[in-house]
């Protein structure tokens, strides 16, 4: 097994919840997403900070396209490694 990630940025917490929800029902993974705060640099107010959605896909079979599809719904992107 490898250790892929898949890292999807998103605009703010509420968007980042609603993809980590859809990732469960529309790829059916096996693992709960990780949520993080990433806040921009030298902002310190959490309005202005971005969410990740950090997800491992070991067996990778999660196409990096579908994904970049998936998550522009939400105005976000998926980083590259």
């Amino acid at each position: 097994m490898s250790d892929v990630r898949h890292v999807l940025v998103l605009p703010d917490r509420d968007a980042a919840e609603e993809v980590a929800e859809a990732l469960r029902e529309r790829f059916a993974i096996d693992e709960e997403p990780q949520l993080v705060r990433d806040a921009l640099a030298g902002e310190d107010d959490a309005e202005d900070a971005q969410w990740l959605v950090v997800l491992r896909d070991e067996k990778g079979r999660l196409d990096a396209g579908v994904l970049d599809e998936f998550v522009g719904e939400w105005d976000g992107w998926r980083e590259e490694p």
